[in-house]
């Protein structure tokens, strides 16, 4: 699993018929900075990840990719790489909270 934060939406009218229904999010996945780990940095790559939990932008989200991504519900025939399962409440590193829903809205 990995944290993200969600930054947008996209849209694909002709795809795999297995994937109609399905939102499809973007990701820009957070990693925690070396250098000061009470904060995030943001990771250089973005990811398309279906949304199985209605999740929106700037939310921090739970992701999984890979084979794991199948197993998510209603995903198993879908052609899917990464499917976000959880929108994340806190985060605390070292015993220090670092990430708080609550504080960014």
């Amino acid at each position: 699993m990995f944290l993200a934060k969600v930054e947008g939406s996209v849209v694909s009218t002709k795809k795999d018929p297995s994937m109609h229904g399905h939102r499809l999010l973007l990701l820009r996945p957070q990693l925690v900075d070396e250098k000061d780990p009470s904060r995030f940095r943001p990771g250089q790559n973005t990811v398309v990840a279906v949304d199985i939990i209605g999740a929106g932008v700037d939310e921090m989200v739970l992701f999984s990719q890979g084979s794991s991504a199948r197993l998510a519900n209603d995903l198993k025939n879908c052609p899917v790489d990464a499917v976000i399962i959880g929108i994340v409440d806190t985060v605390d590193v070292f015993g220090k909270k670092v990430f708080s829903a609550s504080d960014s809205k």
